[in-house]
């Protein structure tokens, strides 16, 4: 079972910043889309952001202007700067991993999640 860690969470009052970052393994090869959903209390996941090997990205639109998403290739990892945090921004932060390889094929691995709580 692939494990991708992630750190960054925790309690943040609104209009701070935080940044969240999940780490893949260096064992896996052709990382595809790296990305960030989001679950809030009593509600479905979400798209946060995500962002392509060559750097493409797509934002949810509750955070277009606050969040930006980056990576670093070499070290499998995935960031998300959070900007001007709002009390909405509560929620669980799930990383996900997507690409192909030859050994594994088409994969997709998902984070245990960090909470993330701003308080008004």
């Amino acid at each position: 079972q692939v494990q991708l860690v992630e750190s960054g969470g925790g309690l943040v009052q609104a209009g701070g910043s935080q940044r969240l970052s999940c780490a893949a393994p260096g064992s896996i090869t052709g990382i595809n889309a790296m990305g960030w959903y989001r679950q809030p209390p009593g509600k479905q996941r979400e798209l946060v952001a995500v962002i392509t090997r060559g750097g493409s990205t797509n934002y949810g639109d509750s955070v277009k202007g606050r969040f930006i998403i980056s990576r670093d290739n070499a070290k499998n990892t995935v960031y998300l700067q959070m900007n001007s945090l709002k009390p909405e921004d509560t929620a669980v932060y799930y990383c996900e991993v997507r690409g192909r390889s030859f050994l594994r094929g088409e994969y997709d691995y998902w984070g245990q999640g960090t909470q993330v709580t701003v308080s008004s």
